[in-house]
């Protein structure tokens, strides 16, 4: 295993400047926002993939994944907080689609990068769409994302995530199997996880063969806590339990750090995540 840090910590500087900055720490890999301030895809140019490339030729570092979880850009006025639409569940057609092609300017983008995987997150039902219309929305978002993704070498990892349409591991096993395609993974956050109530040991025992990728943070209160990302050791998760069941699984994939509550001392979050845990990987 790997230890990767996303940019979403970053969002106070430029997008190749965030890959440098990660690179100084010391990590193997870098999760690439595809959001803005970085890569958010209609105003992401030829040339912004370029500069990143350019950051990670100098730097060495990799890309585990580009994080297409959210798509704030589309708004004038988006809450600080991380919100979903236009989600590839919303029931008006044209945003739909809207969020299906975003999604594939994020896999241009890994495809660009060498990176082995984007995630998605599937959104909530709106008001006044029931959760089994939300469903068949989901299945055919999917099957388009993964026709486009499939041929360019990039699987799509789902991220679930309480209160969502896909919350909890039983959730997305089962869309998986209704899928029924080998680019669809899982995108474990296992802060999620433990905040939805799961033995982590367990989900991650569950999501075996199936992770393209592993989203790592600390939970205050532990297994069913506040869903707040802190660094590793100001929360209660036990990571050795974490880190073993991901070798006993085979996991050797990047685990990546996702602090985007820290965008005012990034570096500082990245060297004491850092210390945290480099003794679990190698």
């Amino acid at each position: 295993m790997k230890l990767a840090f996303s940019t979403n910590a970053y969002t106070n500087y430029s997008l190749p400047e965030a890959i440098r900055r990660i690179a100084g720490h010391g990590y193997e890999g870098v999760e690439l926002l595809g959001d803005t301030p970085h890569a958010y895809f209609p105003t992401f140019t030829a040339e912004d993939t370029k500069a990143v490339q350019d950051a990670l030729d100098e730097t060495g570092i990799a890309v585990s994944n580009v994080n297409a979880n959210t798509a704030t850009g589309y708004y004038a006025d988006a809450p600080p907080s991380a919100f979903f639409e236009p989600s590839v569940i919303n029931p008006d057609p044209d945003l739909r689609e809207w969020r299906v092609d975003y999604t594939k300017r994020a896999v241009d983008l890994a495809e660009a990068v060498d990176a082995p995987a984007v995630c998605l997150a599937s959104g909530r039902p709106l008001p006044g769409t029931l959760p089994d219309e939300a469903y068949d929305y989901l299945l055919g978002s999917l099957h388009d994302i993964l026709d486009y993704a499939e041929p360019r070498g990039v699987d799509v990892g789902i991220e679930y995530e309480p209160e969502l349409l896909v919350e909890c591991t039983d959730d997305v096993l089962a869309l998986l199997e209704d899928v029924g395609r080998d680019g669809l993974g899982i995108n474990l956050d296992v802060g999620h996880a433990a905040v939805y109530g799961e033995d982590l040991r367990e989900t991650i025992e569950r999501s075996a063969g199936h992770i393209t990728g592993v989203h790592l943070e600390d939970i205050a209160g532990g297994i069913r806590g506040k869903h707040y990302h802190l660094i590793p050791g100001e929360g209660d998760l036990d990571f050795e339990v974490v880190f073993d069941a991901l070798a006993e699984v085979g996991y050797d994939g990047f685990v990546t750090l996702e602090l985007y509550t820290y965008p005012d001392a990034p570096d500082d979050a990245a060297e004491r995540a850092m210390r945290a845990l480099e003794g679990y990987v190698g």
